[in-house]
């Protein structure tokens, strides 16, 4: 791609007018010569399709019949997508006027790049990196997801530690930037997911054909979070260890994915413990249940497994759950290095 792209961003909403409100003029004041708008409204009924149409003229709007969540609502809405490069935007982001041209930069100057995200920040910290997707994404050992700039609720001050241009395992769908082509050529989300650990399982298979995933740190962005389902949702919680699961299962080989769920049985048992101990029942309850469905689930997901024999590395070697809580590291920077795998 030897020109500068034109890209696609595209904002699914789902009855968000007010967050909309806010966040939605610095996206479209943003400077960058060749790029389009999509405003997927998922059967809003706070008027907030009406307000964008009346508003911003220039957004395109693309009313779905039905809210179809953020999965299948990205999905449908990239047919009618024009761009080279689509950037998956939640709605509840702020961005300042030369966030995008960075991005595409990198697809423009880099050819293996199939996907790459911006830095995200906290919304009312902006020195605080924030935690749907800080500086990058990693798995563990495990199947746990963590970030550069964020472990579980421990977040970063961003003092420029994660400036460089690096390869990541899996990039935001708070913003994801994937060329269009290679989206259509996975499937794009996978619907059944609903919301939740989507943009991991597609960064898993993308990567797994050869493509790289990028941060690019000269890229930052402002994220409200917690716009469709706040931290401490049981439903939040049910999504992301069902979720969770069924990614690790969709794309790990079968003896991999044995001794990764005897493990994960271990950890989230404890887990549900920990709940119960502190009183949550119904976190423990969105975790039983959450099992129960993925189980139920799997024989979906049979055909799309890697075959056996195949090697599917976890970008981590070490559990995270124990260099966090039990050792105590509190930053991405202080893990061992040599406990990654190359990407």
């Amino acid at each position: 791609m030897a020109r500068t792209p034109y890209i696609s961003i595209l904002i699914v909403s789902w009855n968000a007018l007010e967050t909309v409100k806010k966040c939605l003029p610095s996206i479209v004041a943003t400077q960058y010569d060749s790029f389009e708008i999509l405003f997927v409204d998922n059967a809003s009924e706070d008027g907030s399709a009406q307000w964008v149409e009346d508003t911003f003229p220039s957004v395109r709007i693309v009313r779905h019949p039905e809210n179809w969540a953020f999965c299948r609502g990205n999905n449908e809405a990239v047919a009618h997508a024009k761009g080279e490069v689509l950037v998956i935007l939640n709605n509840d982001v702020e961005v300042p006027p030369d966030w995008l041209t960075p991005l595409a930069q990198t697809f423009k100057t880099d050819s293996s790049v199939g996907a790459a995200q911006p830095k995200l920040h906290q919304f009312d910290d902006r020195s605080m990196f924030e935690y749907a997707g800080a500086a990058g994404g990693f798995l563990d050992r495990d199947g746990y997801p963590f970030t550069r700039g964020r472990l579980f609720e421990t977040m970063e001050i961003d003092q420029g530690q994660y400036d460089q241009d690096t390869d990541i395992f899996w990039a935001s769908g708070t913003c994801l930037a994937i060329r269009k082509d290679v989206f259509e050529s996975l499937g794009g989300f996978e619907e059944s997911f609903f919301m939740h650990m989507e943009e991991i399982d597609l960064c898993w298979r993308l990567r797994s054909r050869g493509w790289r995933i990028v941060l690019v740190p000269a890229s930052v962005i402002y994220h409200l979070g917690g716009a469709s389902l706040a931290k401490g949702n049981q439903r939040k919680t049910y999504l992301n260890f069902r979720n969770n699961l069924l990614m690790l299962y969709r794309n790990l080989p079968p003896a991999e994915w044995n001794s990764v769920f005897l493990r994960r049985v271990l950890l989230d048992g404890i887990a549900m413990l920990r709940a119960l101990i502190l009183l949550r029942p119904s976190e423990s309850w969105a975790i039983l249940r959450a099992y129960a469905d993925a189980h139920k689930m799997k024989s979906a997901h049979k055909d799309v497994r890697p075959l056996p024999g195949k090697s599917a590395a976890l970008p981590y070697r070490r559990s995270i759950v124990v260099d966090h809580f039990i050792r105590g590291v509190k930053r991405f920077s202080d893990l061992s290095k040599d406990a990654f795998h190359d990407l």
